[in-house]
């Protein structure tokens, strides 16, 4: 394994913006008690290779991050491998990856199109345990997603890294065993940003919500709902939205007339940007109320997002749970080596793939077999640092990651296409975490 050289600055980025261009047999499933003599479903056994899956929404409301996950995942692949400059294996602590492959394995993977849908994200996973072969699945950008393949996860007995979700459900009380979430919470959205738009909006505000109509965008209306209320701000209105509008206007009409002085748009990816730059032709942004400057909040931001929006992203606030211009260590290891693979900063959800593809590795390597019970247990209540955002713990309760979230705010002066988000707090993990008990569920038993 190489040592990381200094890595990619912001400035690089900022300065060089404008001219980067955005059938296995299954092995039969046995389960008994000694973890280091196990049959287990899709057991690699002897083989000199061993299979995972990236399983992304390559079409879809979602596809921009789902494209962005997948260079993240072969990269990822690539560290695990030996190949490129390693990434976090520089900066990843505690770590017992060698950048030599997986227990004497070289990975191989396989992908699949979530197509942003639940019944075909459990199709593509089924397929990739069933016929793929594969030890461990990973990937989406949608919490529907997200537990429909967890759930198929504790079914099957292989392991899922949850990708990119945001629902306070997934490791609530649609929680597995079998699961474990990387990504922050709509819990953990509010109450970042409680204190900040109170700072910077008052205490006195109207909401209107228009929110996306499945299990992420309730939680997150329900976790900014409660924040906002606490604050002494008033809920108008609070209206669903089906995923994949397209045409938002039907719903936003009615805002201007309402009595609100705020918009919070519950929505992500190509549904947010629409329903952003809706608002904005229909001059919400120039509009007042109540005596108070019309206000838009974006609870769950991430930087594809702001591509697609433009303009009409700036001064508004949101959060989100990496940004490539973090200066610690991890961060900059993966902006270096992503930005050398493919000539761009990575998205959140990129950092978050990545990551997870590692950390599952690293827990492989620490249980010394790919037996997923003892995998498991490794990363309940795995603790490190050197990945981004701080000293990291994946909870065992509820295998929800904790660790610091960043509050962001579209830049009104950007330097470059990627320069779109400016970080304006970095909430430490202390103040967004709660009672696993909270949001309800069981993570269920281990396959054994």
């Amino acid at each position: 394994m190489s040592t990381m050289n200094k890595g990619i600055s912001r400035r690089t980025f900022l300065k060089a913006g404008s001219a980067f261009t955005a059938g296995a047999v299954v092995a039969p499933t046995f389960f008994v008690r000694n973890a280091w003599a196990q049959e287990f479903r899709n057991n690699p056994g002897d083989a000199k290779s061993v299979k995972i899956g990236f399983n992304v929404p390559q079409t879809g409301s979602y596809a921009d991050e789902g494209a962005d996950e997948l260079r993240a995942y072969k990269l990822a692949t690539k560290h695990i491998n030996g190949e490129g400059d390693g990434g976090i294996l520089n900066t990843l602590k505690p770590l017992t990856l060698k950048g030599d492959g997986l227990l004497g394995k070289k990975v191989e993977y396989v992908t699949g199109d979530t197509q942003t849908k639940g019944d075909a994200a459990r199709a593509s996973a089924k397929r990739m345990i069933e016929k793929d072969g594969v030890v461990m699945y990973t990937g989406g950008s949608s919490s529907s997603v997200a537990i429909a393949q967890q759930s198929l996860a504790q079914e099957m007995g292989v392991i899922f890294m949850c990708g990119l979700t945001h629902s306070n459900d997934t490791t609530g009380k649609d929680r597995r065993r079998y699961g474990f979430r990387h990504f922050f919470n709509a819990y953990m959205s509010g109450a970042a940003l409680g204190p900040v738009l109170e700072k910077e909006m008052g205490k006195e505000r109207s909401a209107y919500h228009l929110t996306a109509d499945y299990t992420w965008g309730w939680t997150q209306e329900e976790s900014i709902k409660n924040t906002t209320e606490g604050l002494g701000w008033q809920t108008v209105k609070t209206i669903k939205t089906p995923l994949g509008a397209g045409d938002f206007s039907q719903y936003l009409t009615p805002v201007l007339n309402s009595g609100a002085d705020v918009l919070i748009l519950n929505h992500y990816g190509k549904d947010m940007i629409n329903s952003l730059t809706q608002a904005v032709q229909f001059g919400m942004r120039d509009k007042q109320a109540n005596g108070k400057n019309f206000e838009i909040v974006v609870p769950l931001y991430s930087r594809l997002m702001a591509q697609g929006a433009g303009q009409n992203i700036k001064g508004i606030y949101g959060t989100t749970n990496w940004n490539w211009s973090l200066q610690d260590a991890g961060s900059q290891a993966l902006v270096k080596s992503f930005g050398q693979e493919y000539g761009f900063p990575p998205s959140q959800a990129a950092q978050t793939c990545y990551v997870q593809a590692i950390l599952y590795a690293d827990a492989v390597a620490r249980a010394g077999t790919f037996y997923p019970p003892e995998v498991i247990k490794q990363l309940e209540g795995h603790k490190f640092d050197g990945a981004g955002n701080g000293p990291t713990e994946y909870r065992a309760a509820d295998h929800q990651c904790f660790k610091d979230v960043l509050v962001v705010r579209g830049n009104a002066n950007p330097s470059s296409q990627f320069d779109l988000l400016e970080v304006v707090q970095i909430v430490p993990r202390a103040q967004v975490e709660y009672d696993p008990k909270l949001f309800g569920g069981e993570l269920g038993p281990y396959k054994v």
